[in-house]
């Protein structure tokens, strides 16, 4: 039975709250639904698998069939509090009204980081992917100039950012689609070169399923975190979606299924395709597969189309840093600048700060263009391990709050809570313990107490300065807002 809920009051603007009620809600369900496509394929997959794959072999597929089934409860638990109330700040707010004003500072300026260094990671990308066609050009350059219009088109409005994110999720899908097909086609009918040899048979006898034992997918398991890093991006969208209570559920529910075709599904084709023995670490497999069918120019194809996938997620880190600065300058946690928005709409301020710390990610490739990959997506794995940790103890706190009667409970729910939030948890905590094994991720580990005590003290900072007058309030009951009854 269902039960009417009194509408809930507007928020102020001012202090102590996300600043949602400036921005515009410009973004359609088409947007939304493929933000939530695109979200879920990035320069992970199409870049680094191709390590992944050398590393750990055919066993890879269990360790994203694993950590993919750990994102799906992430989002479920987040869908479900975005229904209980849909703010572009996201779990930074939630963090703050179930856990504490501490947790909802740490929240937001750990995303801010996350994806501050998984732009600066997609900018590595795109010099990667631009020096197939003209390897004299330096690797730093291609990203300043990608940044520089990624920009442009943020602080212009945020349906120009929806639009292109719509139009960047096409072509990838589409790509993926026609791997998918073409898999199929050769594997049932023997066509083109790779007719003869092709057979699922290719995944599992060289070598084995697991040639470099259970090791090999455990030690993958950052760079397959850091290809889900932005699926959670519906939760920044929320403050400037059109009817979020549906269009958000809607997304969140279809995660499973983008994981099991686009991450499982094309790296199944792709091993069966060519064996796993004869990719190149150094290369995408997407495009060694194309070259090998025989098509002309399908290589230069598919490395367009990667490096639209590396735009696609630099675009998100443009969009998402500015409202995550926009909701803690809201929360008196950052500067109040930040807190405004332009007469376009989007949080300019925000936007134009976090594209100068990028350019440090460009000075990377400059200085360390080898190494700049993968010290940026390990920093960036222990950035998204906190934020999706967050996500689900805050989403605990809110279930014990609706235990509690102080809360309405929704109708979109996590499954198998709470056993499924601690196994969120467990997976997450092997993940920051498998990082100190290898050299190159080792250094978010070096990182990481460093961010902590920055974060320490500049939330010490902020207390410090915050006017007399703001009272804290109790975790979960910061808002009277109720939740619409399932």
């Amino acid at each position: 039975m269902t039960h009417p809920s009194p509408p809930s009051p507007p928020r102020p603007t001012g202090p102590d709250n996300d600043g949602s009620e400036d921005l515009q809600r410009n973004l359609q369900p088409r947007h939304i639904q493929m933000i939530a496509i695109g979200g879920t394929i990035g320069v992970g997959l199409f870049l680094g698998s191709a390590q992944a794959l050398h590393d750990a072999g055919p066993g890879l597929l269990i360790t994203y069939a694993v950590a993919g089934l750990v994102v799906f409860f992430v989002m479920r638990a987040l869908g479900e509090l975005l229904v209980h109330r849909p703010v572009s700040g996201s779990f930074a707010t939630y963090a703050e009204e179930f856990i504490g004003k501490w947790a909802g500072f740490a929240t937001g300026w750990s995303y801010w980081l996350m994806w501050v260094v998984t732009g600066t990671a997609e900018l590595t990308a795109a010099g990667i992917y631009v020096r197939y066609w003209w390897p004299e050009v330096p690797q730093w350059l291609p990203g300043l100039i990608a940044l520089a219009i990624l920009g442009v088109a943020n602080l212009l409005a945020v349906r120009l950012f929806g639009e292109f994110e719509f139009w960047f999720a096409i072509i990838k899908v589409a790509t993926i689609v026609v791997l998918l097909v073409m898999a199929v086609a050769i594997l049932v009918f023997g066509f083109g070169p790779l007719g003869k040899t092709a057979a699922l048979s290719n995944i599992w006898t060289h070598g084995g399923f697991f040639p470099h034992g259970t090791a090999g997918p455990l030690l993958a398991l950052q760079v397959v975190v850091f290809a889900f890093v932005g699926v959670e991006l519906l939760g920044v969208t929320a403050g400037e979606s059109k009817d979020p209570e549906k269009t958000l559920p809607s997304a969140v529910r279809r995660v499973i299924w983008r994981i099991a075709l686009f991450y499982l599904g094309a790296l199944t084709a792709v091993m069966a395709l060519v064996p796993w023995t004869q990719l190149d670490p150094d290369v995408s497999p997407f495009v060694l597969v194309f070259a090998k069918v025989g098509v002309p120019a399908a290589a230069g194809v598919v490395n367009m189309v990667v490096l639209t996938a590396a735009l696609s997620s630099c675009n998100s880190g443009v969009f998402s840093t500015g409202r995550m600065l926009l909701t803690l300058a809201g929360d008196r946690h950052a500067p109040a600048a930040f807190g405004k928005v332009s007469r376009q709409g989007v949080p300019a301020a925000g936007i134009l700060a976090s594209m100068a710390v990028m350019l440090l990610g460009v000075a990377a490739n400059y200085f360390v263009p080898k190494e700049a990959f993968a010290y940026v997506t390990s920093v960036a794995t222990i950035a998204a391990v906190f934020t999706w940790g967050i996500i689900v103890c805050a989403h605990l706190r809110y279930r014990a709050a609706v235990r509690a009667g102080r809360l309405r409970p929704v109708a979109f729910r996590m499954p198998l809570a709470p056993a499924s939030n601690y196994f969120v948890l467990a997976f997450l905590g092997l993940v920051l313990v498998l990082l100190a094994f290898d050299a190159e991720t080792r250094i978010a580990l070096y990182v990481a107490p460093v961010w902590a005590v920055i974060l320490v003290a500049g939330y010490r900072l902020t207390r410090r300065n915050r006017p007399a007058g703001l009272p804290d309030t109790p975790p979960g009951e910061e808002t009277a807002e109720p939740s619409r009854l399932a």
